[in-house]
């Protein structure tokens, strides 16, 4: 059997921590999310997380989306819960990116407790590769993930901008 070639729509979305690039399905859900000086790692990304070909076009981002998006960045935290998102992965990828969507604005977790969360409580660096590989930046919120001690751990999109997400999110 012939595998379907998906067509994703690729656009640009100017925020106040630099240009994000938002990749979306003809259902309007988002299926990536990056920010513009690491476009490789979205397409990296994608080649990974996908096994059928994938067609990218540049257009316009789908006007819901983009109001959530500009909402979350004025300070409504909760906007981009109703960003729909769908992802490639594995199944426990899958599990850990929902469980990055459950953590309530302004309370970042540990990755143990992340991997406590999900049932997998000794899959910490398991759950540390699949938050690392997570395609949907900030509407699937890995930024709120740190270490044990409080620490600022990796972020794909760079530790200022995870630093800066993280104050916005708590109203600094």
């Amino acid at each position: 059997m012939l595998a379907v070639m998906e067509t994703f729509t690729l656009s640009r979305r100017t925020t106040p921590i630099g240009t994000m690039l938002i990749l979306t399905d003809r259902q309007e859900r988002v299926r990536a999310l990056d920010w513009d000086d690491h476009a490789e790692r979205l397409h990296c990304l994608l080649r990974r997380g996908y096994a059928a070909p994938i067609e990218v076009t540049e257009g316009k981002i789908p006007s819901r989306i983009g109001t959530l998006l500009d909402d979350y960045f004025a300070g409504r935290h909760d906007a981009i819960d109703a960003i729909p998102v769908e992802t490639g992965g594995t199944p426990f990828q899958r599990a850990v990116w929902a469980a990055l969507r459950r953590i309530p604005v302004g309370r970042p977790i540990s990755y143990g407790a992340l991997a406590a969360s999900i049932d997998r409580p000794s899959a910490v660096r398991a759950v540390g590769l699949a938050n690392g590989s997570n395609p949907v930046g900030v509407i699937v919120p890995c930024h709120r993930v740190i270490g044990a001690d409080g620490s600022l751990t990796g972020y794909a999109g760079g530790l200022e901008r995870k630093r800066w997400l993280l104050a916005h999110e708590a109203g600094r």
